[in-house]
C-alpha cells in the first residue's frame, strides 16, 4: 500500500520548498523566475521542484521553451484531513496560509 502523505510532509519539511509554494500562491511561474530569489544553482532549484512535483504539490508544464510551475492546492487536502483527524487542527484556511507565508517570506528577506 502506498502512503500518499509521506511525500507531502517530506516536501513541506524543507524551508526552500515552503517558500517556493508561497511564491506559487500568487501565480504560475517560470522555473527561472522561481530560482531568481535563491542563492543556489538552477539545478538545485530543479531538484526542489522535482520533490514538490512528486508530492503532487505543484505541476509543471512546458510552454514553448519555458517550463512553468503551478501550485496544486488540492494536494494539501489529504494532509489537512489527516491532521483534522486528531481533533486539534481546524480546517486549512488558505487565506490565513497565504498571509502566514507572506509574513514568513518578508522575514526571510530582511
Amino acid at each position: 500500500m502506498t502512503d500518499p502523505l509521506s511525500p507531502i510532509f517530506a516536501a513541506l519539511a524543507d524551508p526552500t520548498r515552503r517558500t517556493i509554494l508561497g511564491m506559487l500562491l500568487e501565480d504560475d511561474m517560470a522555473v527561472t523566475d522561481v530560482a531568481e530569489p535563491f542563492q543556489m544553482s538552477l539545478a538545485a532549484i530543479s531538484k526542489h521542484l522535482q520533490v514538490l512535483a512528486e508530492a503532487g504539490l505543484i505541476s509543471r508544464e512546458k510552454r514553448g521553451r519555458v517550463i512553468w510551475c503551478k501550485l496544486e492546492p488540492d494536494a494539501l487536502k489529504a494532509a489537512s484531513v489527516w491532521m483534522q483527524g486528531f481533533g486539534q487542527f481546524e480546517p486549512v484556511d488558505l487565506d490565513a496560509l497565504e498571509r502566514f507565508l507572506a509574513v514568513e517570506l518578508q522575514d526571510g528577506e530582511g
